[in-house]
């Protein structure tokens, strides 16, 4: 067998390539493939689908998150494999090698996942409220000994704000570690940094070529190792940023038409999604929409197509031909024009959002927030304020860091349609040219990783 490394450089394509010169050689000794993804081009969506070779309709991830009827709660970023069905690359692998060796590094859904070496963001939520940056490994042994020498994880440079490279720094640190002194036969590693400046300044800004640069340099160490040691390197990405700069309030369009509703808590509204007949889960460039009176359908989607900023609406036949008909999704999905995003906001009075509005609050919003990138430029010496909050925590002081705006205006790129311009196109690069294509659909990706790997299947 074939040692086998997959980097998954989410925010890849062409126009990045273009500034990076050690990835890119990855390709010169190999090949380079437009990668088809998904709909949605999220991150879950697309690497449950790259695991499984499976489309969401069957692995079930309709999104980065989404309503749990049985509950009654609108979930992103919940962690546990149990949530992805079909059969992963590493069930597959080991029918034919039984003691095949996996570490996944960062890829979503780790916790509860069948491998042998599993890092992932995982917070520290103290009693008081209080959130502390670290991470969830297994083996349990793990933990401290990428902490001994990386020190913790930079959980705050991973998302928000200050989201930047330490964060993608130390995963690919860990994951030579792990490369090295545990020795995976495939190991999976989830590379963030190309995810934050096209969001904030657009896939074709100065900035974000910036950072294409600067994390090429990171990476070209690692690239370096790994051919010394002889391994197979694939380098891919699940969808690209392309520019966007039209919001699009798909749930206060509900709202005003009477479909969705809240309820008031201490002056702030709350999505009430029992009581709604229509409220839609926003994630980038879609949104599942959830209609409770199937008699409401057609009306609903009449609404929402006519929003400006909405190219389409799938129905069930819709949703059947993208590979989207699954139970979790909504009864609708709404697709963005290219240069579109939805927002998640349904308050009509600014004074009314919650106070998770306007902090980085990725488990309690009912929907993706990309303002969770950017500062408020409308308060006042923000960041010093941010800092001063800080350390009031930090003195065991109950603390909001209030960051975030409610003016949307800030974000300059979005992703989760299917890609319009091939330079926005996600890629995939190998350092083996025997398996050499033009362009590989997300769904044969396992299949070529395995055969890759030097793993016969039936």
């Amino acid at each position: 067998m074939t040692r086998l490394v997959v980097l998954d450089i989410v925010g890849l394509t062409p126009r990045m390539l273009s500034h990076m010169p050690a990835v890119s050689a990855v390709a010169e000794q190999g090949f380079q493939a437009r990668l088809n993804t998904v709909l949605p081009a999220v991150t879950c969506s697309v690497q449950s689908t790259l695991l499984t070779g499976a489309p969401p309709s069957e692995h079930g991830i309709v999104g980065n998150g989404w309503y749990f009827r049985d509950l009654g709660e609108v979930l992103l970023w919940r962690q546990h494999n149990a949530l992805v069905g079909g059969e992963k690359i590493w069930d597959t692998a080991r029918k034919a090698e039984p003691g095949y060796k996996v570490a996944n590094v960062c890829w979503w859904y780790a916790m509860g996942a069948d491998v042998d070496l599993t890092v992932t963001p995982r917070p520290i939520y103290y009693s008081d409220g209080r959130k502390e940056p670290d991470c969830y490994t297994w083996p349990p042994a793990l933990h401290d000994e990428l902490a001994d020498r990386l020190g913790d994880f930079p959980l705050f440079t991973y998302w928000g704000p200050n989201a930047g490279l330490p964060s993608s720094q130390w995963i690919l640190a860990a994951a030579r570690q792990i490369f090295d002194e545990h020795r995976p036969d495939l190991t999976l590693v989830y590379v963030p940094h190309l995810d934050y400046e096209p969001q904030r300044s657009g896939p074709g800004s100065p900035q974000t070529a910036r950072e294409a640069r600067r994390l090429d340099d990171a990476l070209r160490p690692l690239l370096d190792h790994f051919r010394r040691e002889n391994a197979t390197v694939v380098i891919l990405s699940e969808y690209g940023i392309a520019p966007a700069s039209r919001p699009v309030d798909i749930n206060r369009a509900l709202r005003r038409a009477g479909l969705l509703e809240v309820h008031t808590q201490d002056g702030m509204e709350y999505l009430d999604p029992w009581t709604s007949r229509a409220f839609a889960v926003a994630d980038h460039q879609i949104a599942h929409v959830y209609v409770r009176d199937p008699a409401d359908t057609a009306a609903v989607a009449k609404i929402v197509a006519e929003l400006p900023g909405v190219e389409q609406v799938l129905d069930a036949e819709g949703k059947a031909a993208h590979g989207l008909d699954h139970e979790r999704s909504g009864e609708l999905v709404a697709v963005a024009e290219s240069d579109a995003w939805f927002t998640y906001y349904y308050w009509l009075d600014d004074d009314r959002a919650p106070d998770f509005a306007r902090q980085v609050e990725i488990h309690r919003k009912p929907g993706y927030d990309p303002a969770e990138l950017l500062y408020d430029p409308a308060v006042p010496a923000v960041k010093a304020r941010a800092i001063g909050q800080v350390a009031r925590k930090k003195a065991g002081l109950r603390y909001r860091i209030q960051t975030v705006p409610l003016d949307p205006s800030g974000v300059r790129g979005s992703h989760g349609r299917l890609p319009q311009d091939p330079q926005d196109s996600p890629v995939l690069l190998c350092s083996r040219p025997d398996s050499a294509r033009d362009e590989i659909d997300a769904t044969d990706v396992k299949s070529l990783l395995l055969t890759l790997a030097g793993i016969t299947t039936d």
